[in-house]
Formats: C-alpha cells, sequence, structure tokens
C-alpha cells in the first residue's frame, strides 16, 4: 500500500469535508485536485522519483495538499517547521539533499538560493524560475520511502529518519484494532479529527494519515490556544482527541476553561505525561486519559490504552504509556542486556511489524544506519528505560541518556521530577544532571512555581528527603518561569542546565 491511496476518489468526494482550518473548509476532491497539481509542477520542474521535496507551507490545508502532492510525485516528504532558525533550516537541508523547496507566504524568501515552489495563494503552486534550478546534488532516496521526519533533538543534534509508506501504513492498522476493535462495525460517518499540533511534527502528519485512514475529516490548530480548543470541541462535537501534556497542562491551568463538554477521551501524544498531570487532568475534567507510546524510529504509535483498558484499569494504571498492538512484542533487559523476567526497570526493546528504513542522512539513500540499534533478531533498542508489569502495561521511566550516576548510584530524573509536582506551591518540576568533582554528576531541580511566591529550597529539600532515597535528592533547587519544550512539549534539558552552568552554552 502507498499512502496516496488514502486519498483515492470516492463517489461523495465532492460533498465530503476533508479539512477544516480557521480560515476554510476543503472537500476531498479539492484536496485530491490540489495534490495533483502540484505534482504535475513538481515533475515539470524536473523532480524524479526518490527525490526528497522540503515543505514549509504557511497553512494546514496547504500542508495537507503538499503531503498527498508529493507522493503523488513519487517523492519523499521532508516537513520544515518553519520556527526553525535559518541556520537550522540549511542543517535540515544538508542533511536530506532535497531537489527544491514548497513554502508558503513569507517563508519563500528563506530559501534565496534554492529552486521554490511558491504558495501563494491556497492550493497556488508557482512554478521555481527555471528546471536547472533543481538541486544538482539532489540524494535519492528508497522507492518506499515516503517522509523524512527529524527526531525531538531533546538530548542532541536531531537525526532525520526515513520512513517507508509501508512501515507506516502497517502500524496504522494495529492502532486502530486497538483504539476500536478488532472486527467491530466502525461508524459510516466518523467523528472529525481535531489535532492539535502542527503540520510540521510527526504527530500532526501521523494523526492526518489516521483520520484519513478510517474516513474522518482533519480540524487543524497549527498552534494551540486554550480558548480555540475548546471552541472547537463543542462545534465539531469531539468526543475523543490527541493532546500533548504541555496542552494538558494549559487547559487544566486555565481558569476560564470549566467545562470540555462533550470530549470524553484524551490520548496523550508527542512526550511522557506523568501520573500526576493525567490525574490532575482527570479529577478537573472528568475527561479520561489514554496514555500511549512510539518513537519516530518505531514509526509511530506501537503501545496504547483502549476504552475497555481505561474501565478495568483506569484507576491503578494511570500514568502507564499501556498495551502492546497486535504484533508488537516487548522485553526489558538490564545493563548487561540480560532480559529481566522480573518486572524490573531496565532499557526498552522492541519488535514491530514495521521499523523506520534508517536515518536518511547516510550519503546513499539507502536509509541505513540504525546500526547497532538493531540486533540479528529484530530486537530495537529504543533507548527509553521502563519496566512491563505483571498486567502486560508498560510504564515509561526516563531516557537512558539522561540517567544521573551520582558516584555509582543512578537518579531517575522523572521519578525525582514527580515527586516534586507533588510538593506545596509546585506547578511543573524537571531534574537534570549537573557535573560535580568528585561524584561525577549530581542532580538539579528546576521548579516552576504556582503562583507568585517561589517555594522555598529548604522546604521543597525537606519534602524530597521525607519521599526520596538520599543519594536521589537534588543538590540545588533552581525557580525558573516555565521550563524550556519543544514544539512536542518535551522537556530541553540541555537549556535548563545552562541557566547554572552557561559553558555549556558555549560549548
Amino acid at each position: 500500500m502507498r499512502l496516496t491511496d488514502l486519498l483515492a476518489p470516492r463517489p461523495d468526494d465532492a460533498d465530503t469535508a476533508a479539512v477544516h482550518t480557521d480560515t476554510r473548509e476543503v472537500t476531498r476532491a479539492d484536496l485530491r485536485a490540489a495534490a495533483t497539481r502540484l505534482a504535475d509542477v513538481l515533475r515539470a520542474a524536473g523532480v524524479r522519483a526518490g527525490q526528497a521535496v522540503a515543505v514549509m507551507p504557511a497553512d494546514g490545508a496547504d500542508a495537507v495538499a503538499a503531503l498527498f502532492g508529493v507522493w503523488l510525485a513519487d517523492a519523499v516528504y521532508v516537513p520544515l517547521n518553519p520556527r526553525l532558525t535559518d541556520r537550522e533550516v540549511a542543517r535540515v537541508l544538508a542533511d536530506v539533499r532535497p531537489a527544491l523547496v514548497v513554502a508558503g507566504g513569507a517563508q519563500a524568501g528563506r530559501f534565496p538560493d534554492r529552486a521554490v515552489v511558491a504558495v501563494t495563494e491556497p492550493f497556488a503552486w508557482q512554478p521555481p524560475s527555471a528546471k536547472a534550478d533543481v538541486a544538482a546534488d539532489a540524494r535519492t532516496y528508497d522507492p518506499d520511502a515516503a517522509l523524512i521526519q527529524f527526531t525531538s533533538g531533546t538530548t542532541g543534534r536531531p537525526k532525520p529518519v526515513l520512513l517507508r509508506h509501508s512501515g507506516i501504513a502497517a502500524l496504522l492498522e494495529p492502532v486502530l484494532d486497538r483504539l476500536v476493535g478488532t472486527g467491530r462495525a466502525r461508524p459510516a460517518t466518523p467523528m472529525p479529527n481535531l489535532i492539535p499540533t502542527s503540520m510540521s511534527l510527526w504527530a500532526g502528519i501521523y494523526n492526518v494519515l489516521f483520520a484519513f485512514r478510517v474516513g474522518a475529516p482533519v480540524v487543524l490548530m497549527e498552534h494551540f490556544d486554550t480558548g480555540r480548543f475548546t471552541a472547537y470541541v463543542r462545534r465539531f462535537g469531539i468526543r475523543s482527541v490527541v493532546l500533548p501534556p504541555a496542552a494538558m497542562v494549559l487547559l487544566a491551568d486555565d481558569p476560564a476553561v470549566t467545562d470540555l463538554a462533550p470530549l470524553k477521551y484524551v490520548r496523550s501524544i508527542t512526550a511522557p505525561l506523568s501520573p500526576f498531570q493525567a490525574r490532575r487532568f482527570r479529577d478537573r475534567f472528568g475527561v479520561t486519559v489514554l496514555n500511549c507510546y512510539g518513537q519516530t524510529e518505531i514509526g509511530g504509535e506501537i503501545v496504547g490504552w483502549n476504552a475497555a483498558d481505561a474501565r478495568a484499569y483506569g484507576d491503578s494504571k494511570l500514568g502507564a504509556a499501556g498495551r502492546p498492538h497486535d504484533g508488537v512484542l516487548l522485553r526489558v533487559v538490564d545493563e548487561a542486556g540480560r532480559v529481566r523476567e522480573d518486572g524490573g526497570s531496565g532499557e526498552l526493546l522492541v519488535r514491530t511489524p514495521a521499523l523506520a528504513a534508517g536515518y536518511a542522512d547516510t550519503g546513499d539513500g539507502s536509509g541505513a544506519g540504525l546500526g547497532d540499534r538493531v540486533d540479528a533478531e529484530g530486537w530495537f533498542r529504543t533507548g527509553d528505560l521502563g519496566r512491563v508489569d505483571a498486567d502486560g502495561f508498560l510504564w515509561i521511566e526516563g531516557r537512558v541518556s539522561d540517567v544521573i550516576n551520582r558516584g555509582g548510584l543512578k537518579v531517575q530524573p522523572s521519578e525525582v521530577a514527580e515527586v516534586l509536582r507533588l510538593a506545596p506551591g509546585v506547578a511543573d518540576a524537571a531534574v537534570a544532571a549537573l557535573p560535580d568533582p568528585r561524584l561525577g554528576e549530581v542532580p538539579c531541580a528546576f521548579v516552576v512555581p504556582r503562583d507568585a511566591a517561589a517555594p522555598d529550597p529548604a522546604a521543597l529539600d525537606a519534602w524530597c528527603r521525607t519521599h526520596l532515597a538520599p543519594f536521589k535528592v537534588p543538590v540545588r533547587y533552581v525557580t525558573v518561569d516555565a521550563l524550556p519544550r519543544n514544539e512536542a512539549g518535551k522537556v530541553l534539558a540541555a537549556e535548563l542546565i545552562t541557566l547554572v552552568d552557561p559553558e555549556r552554552r558555549r560549548a
């Protein structure tokens, strides 16, 4: 299956909405016509099958049309986040070597040395000035290559992950079966899928594809706003939605948001959701929170909850990532690589129906490069720490790279942060490693106050000593107005450390 099949013609396309945005509504017929026009422009400009096309559209509907248009041209889609700096954009282009760029509005001027298909108005694709402008060094990728998505880069330089048509399609079905149930009748007119994340992120693209797979229109929110979100929920009768943890925190913190009816379920995406925040959101709005787990290299979601699990385990397992989808196997190993059979913590390994092809900056377009992250039996090292309990639920406890080695004693930053979030006067918290000449590294806490008064460090220290082993207690408590997060809602630990260790930024 190619993902263009999701936009195949249907008898009612001229009357069926496919995309809603703040400013327009687009039918399936109009969306497919726009995608076809772009494919024609790309081919006429000299883009060949397997070459990458980088896309920075000005509008979410343009982004959806561009996604399918690139695929109809047999090219590889590379989303560019408009929030990237020019230096970061240059790095992305150097890594993936696209044939040309599709850019909307003022964004087109950011690529003076590139062939650009400018989006001058909705669905109006302006060809580049000359065929010769197409990059001479454009890389050609695997014929099954669909998309190059960069990792979040929370612990290092973002990596370009090459995702296949076949791999993405293979992972959509188990998610659908998990949520709806295998063999159950699916509604003839599915509820619109409200997507509160940018189309430059994999979470946005993935959820558009999921909606098209079930035949649902999408409602795009390029920038999350609590007022607009609640208005969309009421207008479209949204009963189930995906939300990043940061969006759930914003909703729970907003005194103007008192009711989310008719919303019944929220699926947490893009970053781990703490049990504290899950319980806080549920208690405030009476909405069931369903967690899930995936990675860009995995190609999408592989672990999650459904309504039946929520009814059976909603209280006792709140904060767990869920249970594996059909065809997904989980394994936890200790530091020596031995499989843990006792339910203890270790690095999570997964085996799925379809891993990503690899990394896209390997030089030959093959997408190789997962290297020792995949063993001979197909087990992929996620780099995440977790455990699987007796009922098969996965609990994510942090990243292997985030573990603080305090003189040989291991500290999980997420565990310490969760304790701090429960402390009086604390709205949010994160923990990161500080270098220490004697112990190697020690935990440092960064706390966001719940009100104007900053929490007393001595009180926080006493709180941690009551709830944590002594070696896990932070050596320092730093008050911050907000935690730095990327667009997917993940805390940028490296930026926190520069607040107390400015030399890190210069490095």
